[in-house]
């Protein structure tokens, strides 16, 4: 027994480091489960049974981006890694694009009747929700393989944003209770996303609905239910019914590119005005020109420009990405009318990293711009102080980060 005992310690000894901490943490994990989450999801009205059912034979998922070992600090913040924050031209490939656009062609026809009930009911267009649907989960053919319950538990216990992850866990157990899916059948994206709509679960219970009638909020299954959640979600963040998301245009040298952002707002009329127009030749709709529009100049004067309205807006409060919102708003318009790509080619602006656009935006606040965060990248508030910048030490304002800016930093 004795010999048996001295063989355990040499085999604990030679196992690697990581290993051991992996299972102590592993330990942790499960004590935090019941010493630290399972009281606040009681008082929160989940039962001891559904708590129980899911994180049955749940550990942690150690492949998942952006964890930290409990009692260390998180490492140096990487690139992002998600397809909104690169090149536009590699987002706008028009092969992907064309791809979600035919898919949301043969749908719309296919699915004609249930979306003119949503239309009624919500007021969105069902080239947008289409749009959507398409770029969430390519019309819920994309496999959506996590386990919620893991990856939310995990990153609610060792991610760098435990804060936001331990809400959402919370809310999935509500999920859970209320019984519209069992636990396992409750699959995520990586970050926790669910469903067809890619709804993370405090954005279900707010916004999830069963439009099939069936009982159930079901957007994993039901196409009813997952057009008319992302209806729901985006009437509730202001969609304005009976105006379009926006419109290609020419905006000429006169008008500075510092002007772009959903602040600095005007009625389209005074766009028009200042000789802003539509790049297919048409007048922009009557209606529209007594209401408020944007100019957007995702890639400063290296690509296509827009006017856009308070719905392109509300398209990124589904993901805070101007080329997501611009993608959906594209391949919408696409899906329901001409089908064909911006007109305005994507130049290419490579070399830049995301280090040295800090370094550009760091200068820019030390002047008294505001960038909107020195984050590395490059949204509307670093755009257009990139162009005041411009303007005020005589250069032509381009509005976007490159090479030769890069140097005069």
């Amino acid at each position: 027994m004795k010999r048996f005992a001295c063989l355990l310690a040499i085999l604990f000894m030679s196992m690697p480091a990581h290993a051991q901490d992996r299972a102590s943490v592993e330990r942790q994990f499960q004590n935090w489960l019941q010493n630290d989450l399972w009281p606040e999801a009681r008082q929160r009205g989940v039962s001891r049974t559904t708590f129980n059912s899911a994180f049955k034979g749940i550990s942690i998922n150690w492949k998942l981006p952006d964890l930290v070992m409990p009692g260390s600090k998180p490492k140096a913040s990487r690139p992002q890694a998600q397809a909104e924050f690169r090149s536009p031209t590699k987002y706008f490939n028009e092969r992907n694009v064309a791809s979600v656009v035919a898919g949301g062609r043969t749908l719309f026809n296919r699915h004609a009747q249930l979306i003119r009930r949503i239309e009624k009911k919500y007021g969105v267009p069902g080239r947008i929700l289409l749009a959507i649907w398409g770029r969430e989960s390519a019309y819920g053919r994309v496999s959506i393989p996590h386990d919620a319950f893991q990856v939310l538990g995990t990153k609610a216990f060792m991610s760098t944003r435990k804060p936001l992850f331990r809400k959402e866990v919370l809310a999935a157990l509500s999920i859970a209770e209320n019984g519209d899916v069992s636990p396992r059948q409750m699959k995520s994206s990586w970050a926790g996303a669910m469903g067809q709509p890619q709804f993370l679960p405090s954005s279900y219970l707010e916004h999830a609905v069963d439009f099939d009638g069936d009982g159930k909020r079901d957007i994993w299954g039901s196409t009813a239910d997952t057009l008319a959640s992302i209806a729901n979600y985006l009437k509730a963040y202001g969609w304005q019914a009976g105006r379009d998301w926006g419109y290609e245009a020419r905006i000429p040298d006169n008008v500075s590119c510092s002007l772009e952002g959903p602040d600095r707002m005007r009625p389209i009329s005074q766009w028009v005005a200042a000789g802003v127009k539509r790049v297919s030749g048409k007048p922009f709709p009557a209606h529209e020109l007594g209401q408020q529009g944007a100019i957007l100049l995702p890639a400063g004067r290296y690509g296509p420009v827009f006017v856009a309205t308070p719905n392109f807006y509300v398209i990124k409060k589904y993901n805070n990405s101007d080329l997501y919102a611009l993608f959906v708003g594209n391949v919408a318009d696409r899906i329901q009318y001409s089908n064909r790509p911006f007109q305005t080619d994507w130049q290419p602006v490579t070399g830049i990293t995301r280090g040295e656009v800090m370094r550009m935006q760091n200068e820019l606040v030390r002047q008294g711009h505001d960038v909107g965060g020195a984050d590395g990248l490059a949204g509307f508030k670093t755009r257009r102080s990139i162009g005041a910048w411009q303007e005020k030490n005589g250069l032509r304002a381009t509005c976007f980060p490159s090479n030769e800016l890069v140097n005069r930093f």
